[in-house]
C-alpha cells in the first residue's frame, strides 16, 4: 500500500467516528459504507457498559472526539512528515494492549499500520469489542488492510518485535518473556498538576476534566498534585464542584466510599466535598475517587522532583509553572506525535 491510500483511509476512519461525538448520533451521509456500519456501531457504543462498566456512552463518546480530531489531513501530515514511509518492511509486530480506557492502545495499531508493517495483537479483555469494530470499518474503507492485522486471543507468537503495556508486575514478565525481541515495555505512569494558587476558577474547572475523564483510570489523569505552603483548597473544591454528577455513577460511588472508608480508619487526615477525597501523600498513584497532594516551598524543588522521577510521569499540567507541561484540561486529548512515555514508536518501527 502506499502512504497516501493509508492516509486516505485513517481520514475517513476519522469521518466515520465523528458522527458519533455526541448524543444522539449525528449520522453524515456523505460518509461511505454507513449503511452497514453505522446502526451496528450505534448499538455497540450503547450497549458496551455491559461488558465493561466504565465504558459509558459519554467516555466512549470522548474517546471518539480525541480519534475524529486526530485523524484528519493536517494532523496526519504534521505527524509523518517526520519519517521516511517510502518503503514498507511488513514485518509482524505484536501488540499487547492496555483496556483502562476506551481504545487507550489503538495509537500503537495505528502507527503499526501507517508504518508498512502488520499487526499481531492481544486485546486486554475490558477493551474487547472497540478496537475490532473500528478495524473493521477501516478494512471495508481499504480491504488491503485486512490482512495486515490479526487479533489473537492466545500466546503470542511468529513475531518480530513487540510493544506492551501493562502494570509494573506485568512490565516484569514482559521484560523476561521479550527480552530477545527488539521491544517497546510500558509500564504504569502518573500524571500531577503543579499549581501556585494564581490559578483561574476555570483553570481549576479545566484541571477537572484531567482528573475525572475515564473516572480517573488513565495513565494521562491527574492523580497528584503540587501545590505551596499555605495553598487554599476552597479555590481547587469550588472548581472540582462542576463534577459533582459523577457521585451519581454506581461504580465510582462504590470506589469513593470504600477509598473514604479505608483512609478514615487508617486515621488518615483527609479532605472531602462528597465526590473526592484528597490526601497528602507522597506517593504518585492515588485510588479512585481520590487525588493525593504535596506541599511545595520553592518551585525549583518540584522541578528536580519531576526530573528525578521522570520515569513513573505521563504529563505534567500547569500554566507554564514547569517547562513543556500541558495546558489544564488536555492532558486526555494527545496529538498523535504525543508518544506514551515519550518513546517514538514510529522511529522504533521504522528502526526494526
Amino acid at each position: 500500500m502506499i502512504l497516501e491510500d493509508k492516509k486516505r483511509a485513517f481520514i475517513q476512519l476519522g469521518r466515520f467516528l465523528k458522527q458519533f461525538v455526541v448524543y444522539p448520533y449525528q449520522k453524515d451521509d456523505e460518509v461511505a459504507f454507513n449503511d452497514t456500519h453505522f446502526e451496528p456501531f450505534s448499538l455497540l457504543i450503547d450497549r458496551l457498559h455491559e461488558s465493561n462498566s466504565w465504558f459509558k456512552r459519554d467516555q466512549v463518546t470522548f474517546a471518539f472526539k480525541s480519534w475524529s480530531d486526530a485523524l484528519t489531513a493536517d494532523h496526519l501530515d504534521r505527524w509523518l512528515a517526520a519519517y521516511d514511509l517510502s518503503t514498507e518492511s511488513l514485518k509482524t509486530i505484536g501488540l499487547i494492549l492496555a483496556g483502562n480506557i476506551p481504545m487507550v492502545g489503538f495509537h500503537d495499531v495505528v502507527s503499526v499500520l501507517l508504518s508498512g508493517n502488520k499487526a499481531l495483537i492481544k486485546l486486554s479483555s475490558n477493551d474487547e469489542l472497540l478496537i475490532p469494530a473500528v478495524l473493521n470499518y477501516l478494512k471495508t474503507v481499504a480491504p488491503e488492510f485486512k490482512d495486515r492485522y490479526q487479533i489473537t486471543k492466545e500466546k503470542l507468537e511468529n513475531f518480530d518485535a513487540v510493544i506492551a503495556t501493562g502494570s509494573d508486575n506485568t512490565a516484569r514478565y514482559f521484560d523476561y518473556y521479550f527480552s530477545k525481541y527488539p521491544n517497546i515495555i510500558r509500564k504504569n505512569r502518573h500524571s500531577v498538576a503543579v499549581l501556585n494558587g494564581n490559578e483561574t476558577k476555570e483553570d481549576i474547572e479545566a484541571l477537572g476534566e484531567d482528573i475525572f475523564r475515564y473516572y480517573g483510570l488513565g495513565c494521562r489523569n491527574v492523580s497528584k498534585l503540587f501545590v505551596p505552603e499555605g495553598y487554599d483548597f476552597d479555590a481547587f473544591f469550588n472548581g472540582m464542584f462542576a463534577y459533582k454528577d459523577i457521585i451519581h455513577d454506581e461504580k465510582y460511588a462504590n470506589n469513593y466510599d470504600y477509598n473514604k472508608a479505608v483512609f478514615l480508619m487508617s486515621n488518615f487526615a483527609i479532605l472531602d466535598n462528597g465526590f473526592l477525597t484528597i490526601k497528602q501523600d507522597s506517593s504518585y498513584a492515588s485510588p479512585i475517587s481520590s487525588v493525593f497532594y504535596e506541599y511545595y516551598t520553592d518551585l525549583q524543588q518540584v522541578k528536580e522532583k519531576l526530573q528525578a522521577d521522570n520515569e513513573k510521569i505521563q504529563c505534567v499540567v500547569s500554566n507554564n509553572l514547569i517547562e513543556d507541561s500541558l495546558p489544564f484540561g488536555t492532558t486526555q486529548s494527545p496529538k498523535l506525535w504525543n508518544y506514551a512515555d515519550d518513546v517514538d514508536t514510529m522511529n522504533f518501527l521504522l528502526s526494526l
